[in-house]
C-alpha cells in the first residue's frame, strides 16, 4: 500500500494501530495508540485527540506528552473563541497558531496553562462527517515544522479509517448487548410477570448497556406527578426506597425536560439542576444525566435516566443509545400493561359480580359491606379499607373494615369519628366527590390521627351515594407512600355504585320489614281489642242476663213448671252461647298468653291438644308480646294440622331462646307431605316470622313425618 506524504515510520505506526482495530482493542485504547505515535513521530511535546460532542462542546479523548502526563481531562470544554480546535471545528480544515498567546476562549485557558505556545491541528473525518480534532504542540519558542499540516492530515486520513472501524465494532457490540439485554426483557414480559419487575429489569439493562452508575424510570401521572417505578445502581446500593416515591414536574430537571419537550434531553453539570426531581438526584450524588421519553401506543408514558456520580461523562451519543432503547423498552412496558390491565381487568370484575350477587340475593348490609371493603382491598392492593357512614353531627360511623395483614385497625366496626381537618373522610364529605392524597403526614383530623396511628402513608377516598343523597364513603390506605394506582379513583367509584345500590335495596327491605311488622303488630292489637271488648262488653251483658233469668227461675210459683222447665232450657242456651263466646275470644287472643306469657298458654294449648304432646318450654322470661304470638300461633297451627291431617301419635315441642332469637320447633311422625302451598294456615304463619325478621322451615317427607322450625330475633 502507498500512501503519497507518508514515510515508512508513518506506515510502520498505522500498521500498528491498524492491528489494534483488528485485535478488537476498545476506542480508548486506540486512541491513546494513535496520540502516542504521532507524538513520537512529529517529535511535538503533547498530542492530543478530542471528539466534537453534539452541544458544541468537545472532549479530549487521548493525551500523549513528553513529560508522561498522558491521562486526558475527559471533561467537555466549550467550543468557542479564537483557538485551533475552534478553527478547524468551524472551517473543516487544518490549522496553525504559531503564538499562541493570541489564542482566547475556554480551550485556550487549558491549552496556555499546560504551557503550550505553539500548534497545529487537523479535522479526524469518519465516514465522511467532522468526527474530532488531532492537536501536537510545542512548549518552545520555535514553532513546529512547516510540514506538520501535511504530515498530520495524512495521518488523520487513516486514523480516521481506524477510527470508524473500531466505531463500527463498537456499535455492533452494542448494538448486539441492546438486542440481547432487550431479549431479556422480552423474555420477562412473555412470562408474565409483575410489572414491577419488568421496570426493575429496564432500568438494570440501560444502565448496564450505558455504563451509567444510577438509572431510573419514571411515570407521568395525573397532575404533573411522577412517580419512579424502576431504579438501579451499578454498586449494588438498594433502592426499593426510592421506587413509589413522587415528585412534581418543574425546574431544570431530566423530568420536566422530557416531559416539556417529549425530546431526550442531557445535563452534563448537575450542579446546576433545579426542582422537587432534582432533589433526588442531588441525595444520589448525580454528576451528569441523560433522559429520553417512553412513549406508549403513541403517548408520553415517561422517561428514562441514565446518571453518573463520578468524574466520568456519560457517553457522548448516551442520548440516541437510550432513545433506541426506550423505544422497545415501552413496547415491553405497553405488553406488560396490557397484561397487568386485563388481569385487573379480570379480577375487578370478578370482584363485582360477587358484590352483586350478594346484593341480588339480599343480603344483610353489614354481609355486603364486609364483602365490599375486602374485594376492593384486594382488587386495588391496598393495605385498608374502611366504609363510613355519614350521621348527623359531623360524625362518620364506621359499617366496614379490612386489613390486608388481618391484624385488627385501630377502629372497629360502629366507631364513630368526628369530622374536620384534613383527610379522605372529611374530603369527601365537603365535596362528594373522589379524594385523594400521596401523603397522609400533611393529613389532619380525628380520621387522620387514627389513620397515622395504623401506618397510612397514602389514601384514596370515593362517596358512596344512595337515593341522591350523600350517603358515606370508601377509603383504602396504603403503609407505602404513593404506591397507590394512579386510577384508583375511578375504580373505587364502580364499587361504591354497587355499594349504593345494596344499600337502597337494603332500606327498602327494611321498610318493607318494618312495614309488615307494624301490620302484624296493629291485627294483634286489633285482636287483643276484640277479646277485650268480648270479655268486657257482650260476654258480661250475657252472664248478667243468665244471673237474672235464674233468679226469675227461682221466683216462680209452685204451679209453674211448664215455665220453669223453659226458662231452664233458655238459661242452658244462654250458658253454651257464653261458652262459645269465651272459646271465640280464646282464639282471637288467648287469656293464658296475655296474662301467664309463653310457657302456660303453650301448656293449655297441649292439654287440649287430641294426641299427647311433649313440651319443652326453656324460656326464663317475658318476652316481647309480638314474638310471643308468633310462637303460640306457629305451635297452635302446628298441632292443628297435626291432629287433623298427620295421624301422628304424639309430637314433640322445643321452644328455646338462643342468643337474640328464640327457636320454636314442631315435629310428628306422622304421614308427612306438608307443603307451604297447601292451605292458608302455614302460609299465615310464614308471613307472620317473616314480617319480624325470622325465618321458618318446613320438613315433610311423605311418610316420613313432619318437622316445622322457627327462628323469630327477639330484637
Amino acid at each position: 500500500m502507498s500512501v503519497p506524504g507518508v514515510a515508512g515510520e508513518e506506515l510502520a505506526a498505522l500498521r500498528r494501530v491498524a492491528v489494534l482495530v483488528a485485535l478488537g482493542a476498545p476506542p480508548e485504547e486506540i486512541f491513546s495508540a494513535v496520540a502516542a505515535e504521532v507524538c513520537r513521530l512529529l517529535e511535538a511535546d503533547m498530542t492530543d485527540m478530542a471528539r466534537y460532542n453534539p452541544d458544541a462542546t468537545m472532549t479530549t479523548v487521548a493525551r500523549c506528552t513528553v513529560t508522561g502526563d498522558d491521562q486526558p481531562d475527559d471533561i467537555r470544554t466549550p467550543i468557542g473563541g479564537q483557538n485551533l480546535s475552534t478553527l478547524v471545528f468551524e472551517t473543516g480544515k487544518p490549522a496553525r497558531m504559531d503564538d499562541y498567546s493570541l489564542a482566547t476562549g475556554p480551550v485556550a485557558d487549558v491549552i496556555r496553562k499546560l504551557g503550550i505556545n505553539s500548534g497545529v491541528a487537523a479535522p479526524i473525518r469518519v465516514e465522511g462527517r467532522l468526527w474530532g480534532v488531532m492537536r501536537v504542540s510545542s512548549t518552545g519558542t520555535e514553532p513546529l515544522p512547516a510540514d506538520t499540516e501535511a504530515r498530520l492530515v495524512g495521518f488523520t486520513e487513516l486514523v480516521g479509517t481506524a477510527i470508524a472501524n473500531a466505531q463500527a465494532r463498537v456499535e455492533l457490540r452494542i448494538y448486539a448487548e441492546g438486542e440481547a439485554a432487550l431479549r431479556r426483557v422480552a423474555t420477562l414480559v412473555a412470562g408474565g410477570v409483575p410489572p414491577e419487575e419488568v421496570f426493575a429489569a429496564v432500568a438494570a439493562e440501560a444502565g448496564r448497556l450505558l455504563g451509567a452508575d444510577v438509572t431510573g424510570v419514571g411515570r407521568y401521572d395525573p397532575g404533573g406527578v411522577v412517580t419512579v417505578v424502576g431504579a438501579w445502581s451499578s454498586v449494588g446500593v438498594a433502592m426499593p426506597s426510592l421506587v413509589y416515591s413522587r415528585t412534581s414536574v418543574g425546574g431544570q430537571n431530566m423530568a420536566t425536560l422530557v416531559f416539556r419537550t417529549g425530546r431526550p434531553a442531557r445535563l452534563d453539570d448537575y450542579d446546576a439542576a433545579t426542582g422537587m426531581a432534582a432533589g433526588v438526584g442531588h441525595e444520589l450524588g448525580f454528576r451528569a444525566a441523560v433522559g429520553a421519553p417512553i412513549t406508549v401506543e403513541g403517548q408520553l408514558w415517561g422517561f428514562m435516566s441514565v446518571a453518573s456520580t463520578g468524574e466520568q461523562l456519560l457517553p457522548a451519543d448516551a442520548e440516541t443509545r437510550l432513545v433506541a432503547f426506550t423505544k422497545l423498552a415501552g413496547t415491553a412496558i405497553a405488553n406488560a400493561q396490557a397484561r397487568v390491565e386485563l388481569r385487573g381487568y379480570a379480577e375487578e370484575q370478578g370482584a363485582l359480580r360477587r358484590v352483586a350477587t350478594l346484593v341480588a340475593r339480599a343480603a344483610p348490609p353489614e354481609q355486603v359491606f364486609a364483602a365490599v371493603t375486602e374485594e376492593i382491598g384486594r382488587v386495588v392492593s391496598a393495605d385498608f379499607t374502611g366504609m363510613c357512614r355519614y350521621d348527623a353531627g359531623g360524625v362518620a360511623t364506621f359499617v366496614g373494615l379490612w386489613t390486608r395483614t388481618g391484624t385488627p385497625s385501630t377502629v372497629e366496626v360502629g366507631h364513630p369519628l368526628s369530622l374536620g381537618g384534613r383527610n379522605t373522610a372529611t374530603l369527601v364529605s365537603q365535596t362528594g366527590k373522589p379524594v385523594r392524597i400521596d401523603d397522609y403526614g400533611d393529613s389532619s383530623g380525628e380520621f387522620a390521627d387514627y389513620a397515622r396511628d395504623w401506618g397510612f402513608r397514602s389514601a384514596a377516598g370515593a362517596p358512596i351515594w344512595v337515593g341522591g343523597r350523600l350517603w358515606g364513603v370508601v377509603t383504602v390506605g396504603s403503609t407505602d407512600k404513593a404506591a397507590l394506582p394512579a386510577e384508583i379513583e375511578a375504580r373505587l367509584v364502580g364499587f361504591t355504585e354497587l355499594v349504593g345500590t345494596a344499600i337502597a335495596n337494603a332500606e327498602g327491605q327494611a321498610a318493607l320489614a318494618a312495614s309488615r311488622a307494624r301490620m302484624v303488630t296493629a291485627a294483634d292489637e286489633t285482636r287483643r281489642r276484640i277479646e277485650r271488648d268480648l270479655h268486657d262488653g257482650a260476654q258480661q251483658r250475657l252472664v248478667s242476663l243468665a244471673l237474672r233469668l235464674r233468679e226469675v227461675q227461682a221466683l216462680a210459683p209452685g204451679g209453674a213448671g211448664e215455665m220453669v222447665r223453659r226458662l231452664d232450657t233458655v238459661a242452658a242456651g244462654l250458658d253454651a252461647a257464653l261458652d262459645e263466646l269465651r272459646e271465640i275470644a280464646r282464639g282471637i287472643h288467648p287469656a293464658a298468653l296475655a296474662e301467664g306469657g309463653l310457657r302456660p298458654a303453650l301448656k293449655a294449648l297441649a292439654r287440649r291438644c287430641a294426641v299427647p304432646v311433649n313440651l319443652s318450654v326453656q324460656v326464663a322470661r317475658r318476652l316481647p308480646p309480638s314474638v310471643e304470638i308468633a310462637a303460640y300461633y306457629v305451635v297452635s297451627e302446628a298441632l292443628t294440622n297435626m291432629a287433623k291431617h298427620a295421624g301422628a301419635p304424639a309430637a314433640d315441642v322445643e321452644v328455646v331462646v338462643s342468643g337474640n332469637t328464640l327457636r320454636v320447633s314442631v315435629r310428628d311422625r306422622g304421614r308427612g307431605g306438608a307443603d307451604f302451598g297447601h292451605g292458608s294456615g302455614l302460609v299465615g304463619l310464614k308471613d307472620r316470622v317473616e314480617a319480624l325478621g325470622g325465618r321458618i322451615s318446613l320438613h315433610s317427607p311423605p311418610g316420613k313425618g313432619t318437622t316445622l322450625e322457627a327462628h323469630i330475633p327477639l330484637a
